[in-house]
């Protein structure tokens, strides 16, 4: 019997993912993410970096992560 662990940042990014589906118009700061997910700061980074580097989402110059429109 083979037994698959998923790691929960994994579990983090596919919520964060859908919230961004769910609300095409988001815009959030690490900080308001973090309030928002009530996850801590390295958590928080990590899930939205690995959304930035699935070309999800973008992190503008007022340091809001977005949705691009092709993710």
């Amino acid at each position: 019997m083979t037994t698959t662990h998923v790691h929960p940042v994994d579990d983090l990014v596919d919520r964060v993912r859908g919230e961004y589906l769910e609300m095409p118009g988001l815009r959030l700061t690490l900080a308001q993410a973090r309030r928002l997910w009530a996850i801590d700061a390295t958590t928080c980074g990590q899930v939205l970096q690995r959304l930035a580097d699935m070309n999800f989402l973008a992190r503008s110059s007022d340091g809001k992560y977005t949705r691009l429109s092709a993710g």
